[in-house]
């Protein structure tokens, strides 16, 4: 299937291309292999690897590529529970074992694949993971904070500072990592945090540890209707401050990331409320 129109290395480097992606950017990619039509049930076997290859050859040596990660725990469901009843709950199940983890399955496979390639290095961090390979990867990741992971200091932290550009190929709109940066930015009094737990294997024992951080799953402030960061791209595209193509099958943006986090921010001061 690789002689497929767009759907092999050349036809997706020159939509990556023609959609504004150069040598030696920084680059952070949301994907949809469906969307791309690069999953196995359409594409067969390598969708992933094909994209992924052809997003390496985009940036060149001097580039660098960035996925959020998370991380794939068993145990996760505790996290739903109150915190005065984690640690007890935790007892008996298996220790989470951060090096070999797999990606959190709701952030899909491409960036599983992309985790299990060999020049990809990840962050140590199990709530707040990524992987990142190229010129760059190594200082993008390096010192990520425990706690408050996708604040100052962090990997979007830096990644904004150095010029990033968000890829999205086929993403839903809720999928931005970094104005998860921008709800750290925002001047919003009262922002919810929330605290994760886990069972990390520390040498031959297990160790109940814990992270805390703006609530990056269920929202910083109250929001009514759709998820606020949707919400927030819709009126970030109207502005037509971003580019826009195709790549391989999938309607894909390229976004400056200092610009949609500084925006985002603003948007956040402007809209959102403080928790009740």
């Amino acid at each position: 299937m690789s002689d497929r129109p767009a759907l092999n290395r050349r036809g997706l480097v020159d939509q990556l291309r023609s959609l504004g992606v150069a040598p030696g950017d920084l680059l952070m990619v949301h994907g949809s292999l469906r969307k791309l039509d690069l999953a196995r049930a359409t594409f067969g076997e390598g969708g992933a690897e094909l994209i992924l290859d052809a997003l390496v050859e985009a940036v060149g040596s001097s580039g660098t590529l960035l996925m959020t990660m998370g991380t794939d725990y068993a145990a996760d469901w505790v996290n739903e529970r109150p915190v005065a009843e984690r640690e007890g709950l935790l007892v008996g199940t298996a220790p989470f074992q951060l090096a070999g983890a797999a990606v959190n399955k709701e952030v899909g496979w491409l960036a599983e694949a992309f985790r299990q390639r060999p020049d990809t290095l990840v962050s140590a961090n199990p709530s707040g993971r990524f992987g990142a390979a190229g010129a760059r990867a190594e200082e993008l990741l390096a010192d990520q904070p425990w706690d408050d992971y996708y604040g100052p200091g962090s990997p979007l932290h830096k990644f904004s500072d150095w010029g990033g550009r968000i890829l999205r190929l086929g993403a839903g709109l809720d999928t931005v990592t970094a104005l998860h940066y921008a709800e750290y930015l925002a001047e919003i009094p009262n922002k919810r945090r929330t605290r994760w737990d886990y069972l990390m294997e520390a040498g031959l024992e297990a160790r109940h540890v814990w992270i805390t951080c703006l609530d990056d799953s269920q929202g910083v402030a109250d929001w009514d209707g759709e998820d606020y960061f949707a919400a927030l791209l819709k009126e970030y595209f109207a502005l037509g401050r971003h580019r826009e193509g195709e790549v391989g099958t999938a309607r894909s943006e390229l976004i400056e990331a200092a610009d949609l986090i500084e925006f985002g921010a603003r948007w956040m001061e402007a809209k959102l409320s403080a928790p009740a």
